[in-house]
């Protein structure tokens, strides 16, 4: 189990995040940067290599390729036909984890408006990819989460799972809430999530409530 490094330059490791707000939108906590260089996310302990790139056009990321040496292609899919808009991505919101020759998870967020992703590349070619574009990723500051693991929503539910071995848990908000992805805070306040436990903050009505649950991953 492994999880990857981002290699970046010294110049690109000494960023932090910087608050911002558009004239409309809500504060996000990466800048919308220029995406120039493309980021590339190796497993140099593996035989095979296997590998994530994610490349950029005109300052925005356009594509991900993934594959592992000895496979004999490439396979490369638009991040507009994955997600279903353009996202503005900052390399200090990216991350990958690669299980060895399996699959890969590109985590990141959007720093448009501070949506979360969770992209779930097999590199067979039999399995289906998964795609979230409800995850609370640890990148934001108020959503923390345990190393190792992802958590997203249904709007109804708060899911955790482990990205090495796919066990998953869940809390229950107790209803089914219009959450809008986009401006995530208005719904979801802050998350603590653990390999054993589920504390979150959510608005229910008018009301912010704290909720949380002993889990066990299964």
């Amino acid at each position: 189990m492994k999880i990857l490094l981002l290699l970046l330059s010294a110049s690109v490791i000494a960023w932090t995040f910087t608050s911002c707000k558009s004239a409309s939108g809500p504060k996000v906590f990466c800048d919308t940067i220029c995406f120039k260089d493309s980021l590339k996310f190796v497993d140099e302990a593996h035989e095979l290599k296997p590998y994530v790139y994610i490349s950029g056009t005109d300052c925005n990321a356009d594509s991900i390729t993934w594959s592992y040496s000895g496979f004999g292609s490439n396979r490369k899919m638009g991040i507009k036909d994955l997600v279903g808009v353009q996202v503005k991505l900052n390399p200090a919101a990216v991350s990958c984890y690669i299980k060895d020759t399996s699959y890969a998870w590109v985590t990141f967020n959007d720093c448009a408006n501070g949506r979360g992703y969770l992209l779930k590349f097999p590199f067979n070619k039999r399995d289906p990819l998964d795609r979230k574009s409800s995850a609370l990723n640890s990148f934001d500051p108020k959503f923390a989460v345990e190393k190792g693991l992802i958590a997203y929503s249904d709007r109804g539910n708060l899911f955790v799972e482990d990205m090495a071995t796919g066990k998953q848990a869940m809390m229950t908000f107790g209803q089914r809430l219009e959450i809008d992805y986009d401006a995530i805070h208005e719904h979801i306040d802050s998350i603590n999530v653990t390999s054993t436990s589920i504390w979150a903050k959510i608005k229910i009505g008018d009301e912010w409530k704290p909720l949380s649950k002993t889990i066990e991953l299964k």
